[in-house]
């Protein structure tokens, strides 16, 4: 099989939060577009975070147990985000996505976030190298 790279199928249109953002409108969005996750980045753009449904399954907990005003995207992303180069190889991802067992990674390079790769991504790009 030919060599593939993270920037060859990653997304480069990735849907980001603000940690300032409301955990509503988040929520919102992500059900909106059809995704389970997306980056959190500060006003310079650097990533900082990551929110996904799990996290804001914890909103509705707190909503419905404790009655607390909903919060922000800051009171629930998560700070430690594991990510890829855009060099990496396609196929040693699929093995990170293995032992790992995440949706996705934000994709850095130079410290900025250039883009997003599913598993999805990944299967797609496999397919589209079987089918050659």
């Amino acid at each position: 099989m030919k060599s593939l790279k993270v920037r060859d199928t990653m997304s480069t249109n990735v849907i980001t939060f603000a940690p300032g953002d409301s955990v509503v409108h988040a929520m919102a969005t992500l059900l909106e577009r059809g995704i389970s996750g997306a980056p959190v980045v500060d006003e310079d753009g650097a990533l900082v975070g990551i929110l996904s449904e799990v996290d804001l399954i914890q909103v509705v907990v707190q909503d419905s147990y404790y009655d607390d005003p909903v919060g922000i995207v800051a009171d629930f992303m998560q700070t430690q985000v594991e990510c890829v180069d855009p060099d990496m190889d396609i196929f040693s991802l699929a093995q990170q996505f293995l032992g790992h067992h995440r949706r996705r990674y934000s994709v850095l390079e130079n410290d900025r976030l250039v883009g997003q790769i599913s598993r999805r991504d990944v299967l797609r790009a496999a397919l589209d190298l079987f089918q050659a």
